[in-house]
């Protein structure tokens, strides 16, 4: 399985930061907001990743991250030239997916909670799996409705009148059928590849799975000044609580076994003096 974070798009609704830089190097409390989309990734084992942006922010996240061999990943990186929609990624990363199976992320979105159903859906996924979650706004998203038995029976881009509360959230997990299905979808009338057009060519031949997030999880889309006012107050409340950090890639590489202790070290090392790096020496300390 490939893993592919797509972190381009013009942020309008960040203006002026969005102005400077993409919205996915933003603050989320202590982190780059991408961090917590790779995170994803990285807990689901997928050490092989894409990461799509424009031309002025890939350098950007090649100063974060590098080719990724430090957290004991592979990460590269692709040009999307314009906001062409989400199912451009699999066109662009066609030589990078190859002959596997793929796992989109959106670069603003963030999951917090018991995720193991992320995690079992991507290990065992067969066709096309996506997930329903419900909100208070289902006009700003694209919406899956259900029968009486559950059986997902449509998907609608953000509907007038919404045919249900569960949102699709920007995590897709595909079969390696996905790169030809994008290459044949026709754009929109907003000129763009719609990934709600892919799932609903899974849904009509049988073959999309949609699992319901229930209580307790928390999917944050970070696209607004408040809703990353949210997100970081969020996360500040329970990294102070529990003492414990949210989407710490060194620390997940390393407890995952992608690095071994010396390599762990060695980060450490390199990193500056801060309450980042007393964290990581911390959680060396204690293992």
């Amino acid at each position: 399985m490939k893993g592919i974070i797509l972190a381009g798009g013009a942020g309008s609704r960040l203006y002026p930061v969005s102005k400077v830089y993409s919205k996915q190097l933003t603050l989320i409390y202590d982190k780059p907001l991408i961090y917590y989309p790779l995170s994803i990734l990285m807990l689901s084992d997928i050490r092989e990743i894409l990461i799509i942006s424009n031309e002025e922010t890939i350098p950007l996240y090649q100063k974060l991250f590098d080719d990724g061999s430090d957290y004991g990943i592979r990460i590269e990186y692709a040009l999307q030239t314009a906001p062409n929609g989400i199912a451009e990624s699999f066109i662009i990363g066609e030589d990078f997916i190859k002959d596997d199976g793929v796992t989109l992320i959106l670069g603003d979105n963030i999951f917090y909670g018991d995720l193991d159903f992320i995690y079992e859906a991507i290990q065992k996924n067969d066709g096309a799996t996506i997930f329903g979650y419900r909100v208070n706004d289902p006009e700003r998203y694209g919406i899956v409705e259900f029968d009486g038995s559950g059986k997902a029976i449509s998907i609608e881009e953000k509907p007038l009148k919404p045919k249900s509360d569960f949102a699709v959230p920007g995590l897709y997990v595909y079969d390696n059928e996905v790169v030809s299905i994008a290459k044949n979808i026709i754009p929109s009338k907003r000129g763009e590849l719609e990934i709600t057009d892919v799932n609903n060519y899974y849904l009509n031949k049988g073959k999309l799975n949609v699992k319901k997030i229930g209580r307790g999880i928390a999917w944050l889309d970070t696209g607004t000044p408040e809703s990353l006012l949210q997100a970081s107050n969020f996360f500040g409340v329970i990294e102070d609580r529990q003492g414990l950090k949210v989407a710490c890639i060194e620390e997940i590489a390393f407890n995952k076994k992608f690095i071994d202790e010396e390599k762990f070290r060695d980060i450490i090392s390199k990193i500056p003096k801060s309450l980042y790096r007393t964290y990581l020496e911390k959680i060396l300390k204690d293992s």
